[in-house]
């Protein structure tokens, strides 16, 4: 008999679902929301003064209102994506190369649209992953993927960073301990913000990424490892010609799975990604993307479709440029004038994106635990802790002195003030 007993037993609850923890940034917004007056330099969100409503307004009036677009941009739509959409995404990422679509050496039936490029990332572990897996990522790495990883159950290790991205040299080791473990037949993935890395604003150099994928190349003796190439931020770039991808230096297309989305570049708001795969994993992929949705938001679609085709989506990104620079520069001008000359402190000089990293010295802990951190609340400003941005890698003691900053949604004027706060609560703590 069914009881309503406050006794009653509870569900039970899938392995993974046991697995999934909350992710910290949710810590960090409800702190927001209880300290209205404070400046968040955490929030990883684009400005909102920058959306483009002007833009959709005129890109969805004209097509909904003329029947045959309408009807198609209402209906349901495929679980790949809209063809016109992937043969466009496909030859926008051959011409950030630099290439042809030929040169490229894809089709857009290795593209694939996802909601938002977590999708993809959450896809590809389910398929390629099982518990006791191992994923090799960047020390520190994206935390968001990291939660992912261990939902998936997954093991992870990680290769050093430094000023020009992921090390080879770390790499090459960290796999050869796995393989001397016993453990290379685990492993399934290397993962890299390869652009304006989240959380330290850092780029993996030109150079590097031929080799990167040599590395795994070579270490692919049982099984395929897959380099997934987190792109989001590539055309946030300020400065120069950004590298090229390393989809390019995996001539037969086997090794990379290249990510890119318009969250960031044009309105998150749409949730479209996108995507260029090895072919072997698009029907897999779209296996699992199908008993997700059976296709992204077709609506969707339509607008990101018509606004690479007006010309409105590249205006958008180069007024994104000049809009996120201002905002860089006053972070490293600010950080300069208020923490320059203090022993022990560094950060990051990012050429586009929207993070910088904070390191302070040795026994001045970041995190939520400490004195650094209430101390910068009372000061009205919030940062993310270092800590949450390194993986739960078994083999390496976590980091406490260092934070993520982000000048994405602050104005150059509270960005100032934010930095000179935190400067403020760094002195009252040193």
């Amino acid at each position: 008999m069914a009881s309503d007993s406050p006794d009653a037993p509870g569900f039970a609850f899938s392995s993974q679902a046991r697995r999934t923890q909350r992710q910290p940034i949710s810590y960090l917004m409800a702190q927001a929301v209880e300290n209205p007056d404070v400046i968040s330099l955490a929030a990883g969100l684009v400005d909102g003064d920058t959306l483009p409503a002007r833009e959709a307004f005129d890109l969805l009036g004209p097509m909904l209102c003329a029947t045959p677009s309408a009807r198609a941009a209402l209906q349901y739509g495929t679980t790949q994506g809209l063809l016109p959409l992937r043969e466009k995404v496909l030859a926008h990422m051959a011409a950030l190369d630099g290439l042809t679509v030929a040169d490229l050496a894809g089709t857009p039936d290795d593209v694939v649209i996802t909601t938002g490029s977590q999708q993809l990332l959450f896809i590809l572990a389910d398929i390629l992953l099982d518990p006791g897996d191992v994923v090799v990522t960047g020390w520190p790495s994206y935390f968001v993927f990291t939660g992912t990883l261990e939902a998936a159950g997954a093991h992870v290790r990680c290769a050093d960073m430094d000023e020009q991205g992921l090390v080879p040299e770390s790499l090459e080791r960290v796999l050869a301990g796995l393989e001397a473990e016993g453990l290379l037949p685990r492993v399934r993935m290397l993962y890299t913000v390869s652009y304006h890395q989240n959380p330290t604003g850092i780029t993996l150099a030109e150079g590097r990424r031929p080799r990167i994928v040599e590395i795994v190349r070579r270490f692919s003796a049982e099984h395929r490892i897959l380099i997934v190439e987190d792109a989001a931020y590539r055309e946030l770039t300020f400065e120069g010609r950004p590298p090229r991808s390393m989809v390019c230096h995996d001539r037969q297309r086997r090794h990379v799975a290249l990510l890119q989305t318009f969250s960031k570049t044009f309105a998150p708001g749409l949730k479209v990604g996108y995507a260029l795969v090895p072919h072997e994993l698009v029907e897999p992929v779209l296996l699992q993307k199908g008993n997700h949705d059976f296709g992204s938001a077709n609506l969707c679609q339509h607008v990101v479709l018509a606004a690479m085709e007006n010309g409105s989506y590249a205006r958008h990104v180069d007024a994104l440029r000049r809009h996120y620079v201002a905002k860089r520069d006053a972070m490293l001008d600010a950080l300069a004038e208020h923490l320059d000359g203090l022993p022990g402190v560094r950060w990051t000089h990012p050429s586009g994106g929207l993070y910088v990293f904070l390191t302070l010295p040795e026994g001045l802990e970041t995190h939520t635990r400490g004195p650094l951190f209430p101390r910068a609340l009372e000061e009205g400003v919030l940062y993310v802790p270092g800590e949450y941005c390194y993986p739960p890698d078994p083999t390496r003691t976590t980091p406490q002195n260092a934070m993520r900053l982000c000048y994405g949604v602050c104005t150059v004027e509270q960005i100032r003030a934010g930095i000179a706060a935190l400067a403020r609560a760094v002195r009252a703590v040193m």
